[in-house]
């Protein structure tokens, strides 16, 4: 088969990014595989990409943000979606060209935004799979509005835990779109694993307000207090690092609590710990977890929605404490600090059970899903009612381009008018 992914920013950081090199490099032993990046702001990508995994950009934001249609805000790209101010007439113009003129047989979305334009421009005659890295209640219910109308158009849904795909089911009502549970996968680290015995508590991630850097941050004062002899390493950045740093200093954890920086490969890092945490009010799915796991680290996370349950066990690999809790981190982390026995009992057990994220496993999920949706393109589904807005979305697909831009202009403007009371 021959697989494309349709993705924001390859040349970026982020979750959504390195799951998707995962997933495609290893679908590339077997398959034909490019990444298509919406956009380029660098040379090269943050994370390594295989050689047997082409990438290519559609619009370089070095030399093309001056662009008069990058000028001109989008009129496809759903203006309730999180990234639309990164949008433009002129990434309108290039993912259609580029959708249109695919001759793959299997075309992944990676976010909302770019799912609309999958579902609308992508060509029938392929698998079109939309993947949800977030979660349909991170949404809002505009957002939820447009994918409602545009969403009947793809042959699946993809979300990263079995509870996310519930809701979908559940909330979307989208009868004939197959919508199942592909999680994330995380490969072998080619390094040895940590041995449990250094003394460093490893947190990674980028370091924004969702991920609670603070609350980590201020129980591991508690940690000290008890164990001095132990360190908290924060490797990412972002926009609290100021914020933390002044926190670090005012809690006068300066010897104790380290911000590391971006690490890429993160692998080299994880292994010098013992204690993998995450601190975040949600998590979609939890690459972090995974990846600690699979370097040897029992991980105390929150019990955020929806990822960490899915993947640690509480008490077996890890443990789960209640969000916002600081003292129930804290606890935790002294828990497996001060039981060397239980640390390494743990260790064990993330390094055996992370194996279910492997990418052979995941690879083989997702080929019995698109071989599945492959033949199922050769059958003729029973007609369904479909409401006007979801109609009107599938007749701009059948015209030109010109076309296709006015009507879904249209269907998402009347969408907006009639939220704030209009006719």
């Amino acid at each position: 088969m021959k697989i494309s992914f349709l993705l924001h920013n390859g040349y970026g950081i982020g979750g959504t990014i390195k799951t998707t090199f995962n997933l495609a490099q290893a679908l590339a032993e077997r398959h034909e595989v490019e990444i298509i990046s919406v956009h380029r702001h660098r040379q090269e990508p943050t994370f390594t990409l295989g050689g047997g995994v082409r990438m290519r950009h559609l619009v370089d934001v070095r030399t093309e943000k001056d662009h008069p249609l990058h000028q001109r805000p989008a009129k496809i790209y759903p203006a309730t979606e999180y990234r639309y101010d990164q949008y433009s007439e002129l990434t309108d113009q290039r993912i259609t060209e580029c959708l249109t003129g695919l001759d793959s047989d299997v075309i992944i979305g990676t976010r909302p935004g770019l799912n609309v334009h999958l579902a609308l421009h992508g060509p029938r005659r392929a698998v079109l799979v939309g993947q949800e890295h977030l979660t349909l209640d991170n949404h809002s219910p505009e957002l939820r509005q447009d994918l409602r109308a545009a969403y009947p158009r793809l042959d699946a849904i993809t979300t990263v835990t079995e509870a996310d795909a519930e809701t979908y089911r559940r909330k979307m009502r989208l009868p004939r779109v197959r919508v199942t549970a592909l999680p994330n996968s995380v490969p072998e680290p080619a390094l040895p694993p940590a041995d449990g015995h250094g003394r460093y508590v490893v947190a990674a991630g980028r370091l924004i307000r969702s991920k609670r850097h603070e609350l980590l941050i201020r129980a591991f004062a508690k940690v000290v207090a008890e164990r001095p002899d132990w360190r908290l390493r924060i490797y990412g950045r972002g926009e609290e690092q100021d914020r933390l740093r002044r926190l670090i200093n005012d809690l006068g954890l300066y010897n104790n609590v380290f911000l590391m920086g971006a690490a890429s490969p993160i692998e080299a890092e994880w292994v010098k710990g013992s204690i993998g945490v995450v601190t975040s009010s949600y998590e979609p799915f939890g690459m972090t977890i995974v990846e600690a796991m699979r370097c040897g680290l029992p991980v105390v996370s929150t019990n955020c929605p929806y990822g960490p349950a899915e993947i640690i066990r509480e008490g077996e690999d890890g443990r789960l404490v209640p969000v916002g809790d600081r003292d129930a981190l804290a606890a935790a982390l002294l828990d497996l600090i001060n039981d060397d026995e239980l640390r390494l009992r743990m260790r064990a057990a993330a390094l055996a059970n992370s194996r279910r994220y492997d990418p052979s496993g995941i690879v083989k999920e997702a080929e019995a899903l698109f071989t599945e949706l492959a033949e199922a393109k050769g059958t003729k589904r029973a007609r369904v009612h479909v409401p006007l807005g979801r109609r009107l979305a599938a007749a701009a697909v059948s015209g030109g381009h010109a076309v296709k831009d006015a009507t879904l202009a249209f269907v998402f403007s009347t969408l907006r008018t009639v939220r704030k009371g209009g006719r």
